[in-house]
């Protein structure tokens, strides 16, 4: 990929987020249209060759994306055009910028611990921080003007909120120690099992039947992951487990998050998918400091220190907390359409793909092996999709 290419999909894809979490029907569509964007952030490696800078127009330009993006779906909306001969539009975009996102946030995050110093660095320092960043990107588009209403929750929402953010919370810091520990590859290897963890729960503690067909669909796709990094295996045994526990988490979390979503009258009071998303971001920060004290707590001066003195660590670690926060947003927003089981799967597919981006921005070969394994994770996926169809359809006829 291009430095061009890869601006262009960073600034696209923070201004799809941003424009989910405007008003679709704000003023902001005629005060912000035709104005001019510039690229919010860009990657900065260990050897300083291509630094990561968050743009003084970031505001601005997302915006006009938000702008843009939103005219594009209301004439959707106007021409019946939301599902194209059976396919669901803005779902899909969903799913698009959701990969892109996680896919720069894997690079970001990574530069970002390797140069804190990995696992005996500061990992829950990075993960707490990576979400107040998403913290305050969240609170400011409640302040801005025409941006985003703010939710009218009550105290009892809050309460039934704790669930979902501290399993929110319990993902992201396992699943950033893991990656501090070994490699990417690994990480989304052991995390590849995330869709038989949530099959599991939804099955038989939240007892959401999971359909035979759709079991059998689970090991393709793992398989197919687990392929794509056969040559890429880096064991570190707290990698292994703390992806184990981050898997645990989100299985947890995605089944909690949709059962909230459907508690009554709270989408009324919460107002938006992405205010129910942005107050889970809060509510896990403010979690995870008790765990960065016990675990880090006697050596934050010197994280101090290293955050102003190093760029990588500082750049990487703004950039990661934005990405978390926008693919996450819109993972979210998929909820809203889909299961918890369903939203597990794909993301085993998005770490295919992201396997494969980071080799291309590593410079990494991608033997035959790895590209044959992209295609039976990303096939099983499309199997998973459409299976309950196919097998309807053939018992029909």
């Amino acid at each position: 990929l291009t430095m061009k290419l890869r601006l262009s999909l960073i600034v696209a894809s923070l201004g799809a987020v941003s424009a989910f979490a405007f008003n679709g029907k704000s003023n902001a569509v005629k005060t912000f249209r035709g104005t001019t964007t510039a690229p919010a952030v860009s990657l900065m490696k260990a050897d300083g060759r291509r630094g990561l800078s968050l743009n003084s127009d970031f505001t601005s330009s997302t915006t006009a994306l938000a702008a843009s993006a939103t005219a594009s779906s209301d004439a959707i909306s106007t021409r019946g055009g939301g599902a194209l001969g059976g396919i669901d539009v803005p779902l899909m975009l969903y799913f698009l910028f959701w990969y892109v996102g996680n896919y720069y946030y894997n690079i970001t995050n990574k530069l970002a611990l390797k140069a804190a110093g990995g696992s005996a660095g500061f990992p829950m320092t990075i993960s707490a921080l990576q979400l107040a960043v998403g913290s305050i990107y969240g609170i400011f588009l409640w302040l801005a003007p025409d941006a985003r209403a703010k939710p009218k929750v009550t105290l009892d929402d809050i309460v039934k909120m704790l669930p979902v953010a501290f399993c929110f919370m319990g993902a992201h810091s396992a699943s950033v120690f893991a990656l501090s520990a070994g490699a990417v590859s690994f990480g989304q290897i052991v995390k590849a099992a995330e869709p038989a963890f949530a099959a599991v729960l939804s099955q038989f503690v939240y007892n959401k039947p999971v359909s035979k067909a759709k079991w059998m669909c689970l090991p393709i796709i793992i398989g197919g992951v687990i392929l794509a990094s056969v040559k890429e295996l880096d064991f570190a045994m707290s990698a292994l487990v703390s992806a184990c526990i981050a898997n645990l988490f989100a299985a947890f979390k995605g089944n909690e998050n949709k059962k909230l979503m459907d508690t009554d009258g709270f989408k009324d009071r919460v107002g938006s998918v992405g205010n129910q998303f942005a107050l889970t971001t809060i509510m896990g920060f403010l979690m995870s400091i008790p765990l960065v004290l016990a675990t880090e707590g006697k050596k934050l001066g010197q994280f101090v220190d290293i955050f102003k003195t190093n760029p990588v660590i500082s750049s990487n670690l703004i950039a990661s907390g934005l990405w978390f926060y926008g693919y996450n947003e819109l993972a979210t927003l998929t909820l809203k359409k889909t299961g918890a089981v369903t939203q597990s799967v794909a993301n085993t597919a998005k770490r295919v793909i992201v396997i494969v981006g980071v080799a291309i921005v590593l410079g990494e070969s991608l033997d035959p092996m790895k590209l044959l394994g992209c295609g039976i994770g990303i096939g099983g996926v499309l199997l998973y999709s459409v299976i309950d169809t196919l097998v309807a359809k053939k018992v029909e006829a």
